[in-house]
C-alpha cells in the first residue's frame, strides 16, 4: 500500500476532505510541521554558497542538515498518525457482549489511547524543533528569503498547536492520570515556549522587510 507521503498533495487533500477518518487533523499537523522544517531548508539552500553570507555559511549547512533530518521525521509521522487512529478505531469493535469481552475491549482501548496521546506529542515536540530552527533561519538567511522564514516558523507553530489538540482529547479519555497530566505538563511547556519563540521570531522577520 502507497504511503500517503508518496501520494500527490492533490489525492491528499481529497482524502483529508473526504467522509473518511483518516488522513485527519493529526496528519495535517505532521504536514504543518514538516512544511515548516522544508522552508528552515529553502532558506539555507538559498543562502549557502552566496559570498555575501560567507561569514553564516558553515552554520546554515549545518542547519539544512537538521532541518532535513526534522523534515523527514515529521513527515514520517503524517502515516503514523493514521496508523495509530486505525488501531485506535479496530479496539473500539471489539465485542463487549461479555463482561470479559468488556474487560478486554476497555484494556486494549486504554492501552492504545496512550499511543494516540503519544504520537501526536511527538509531533508537538518535533514542530517545537522546527521553530527553533526557523530562528536561526530567520536571524542568518538571506534576505531575499526572509520572509520564507517567517512562513517556516508560522507552519511549525500551527502544526504544535494542532498537534496539541490531539494529544488533549486522548488524554483526557485516558484512566491513568498520572501518565496523562504527565503528558499534558510536558505538552504545556512546549505550547509556552513555543508561542514564545514564534511571536520572537516572527518580529525578527517583519523588522527585516
Amino acid at each position: 500500500m502507497t504511503e500517503i507521503k508518496d501520494q500527490s498533495i492533490q489525492r491528499f487533500l481529497d482524502e483529508l476532505a473526504s467522509k473518511q477518518a483518516t488522513p485527519g487533523g493529526g496528519s495535517a499537523a505532521a504536514l504543518l510541521g514538516a512544511q515548516g522544517a522544508a522552508l528552515v531548508s529553502m532558506v539555507c539552500n538559498l543562502t549557502i554558497g552566496k559570498p555575501k553570507y560567507a561569514e553564516v555559511d558553515a552554520e546554515l549547512r549545518v542547519l539544512l542538515v537538521e532541518a532535513e533530518a526534522l523534515r523527514e521525521t515529521l513527515t514520517g509521522m503524517i502515516q503514523a498518525d493514521i496508523e495509530v487512529f486505525d488501531r485506535l478505531m479496530a479496539c473500539y469493535g471489539l465485542p463487549k457482549a461479555s463482561d470479559e469481552e468488556k474487560t478486554h475491549r476497555t484494556e486494549q482501548i486504554q492501552a492504545v489511547l496512550k499511543d494516540a496521546t503519544d504520537v501526536p506529542l511527538a509531533c508537538a515536540r518535533a514542530c517545537a524543533q522546527a521553530i527553533a530552527l526557523s530562528r536561526v533561519a530567520a536571524e542568518k538567511g538571506g534576505q531575499a528569503v526572509i520572509s520564507d522564514a517567517g512562513v517556516a516558523v508560522m507552519a511549525a507553530f500551527a502544526g504544535l498547536k494542532s498537534a496539541a489538540l490531539n494529544v488533549r482529547i486522548n488524554a483526557g479519555a485516558l484512566k491513568d492520570r498520572a501518565f496523562a497530566d504527565g503528558r499534558l505538563a510536558e505538552l504545556q511547556a512546549l505550547l509556552t515556549t513555543g508561542e514564545r519563540e514564534a511571536d520572537a521570531i516572527y518580529r525578527i522577520v517583519q523588522d527585516k522587510l
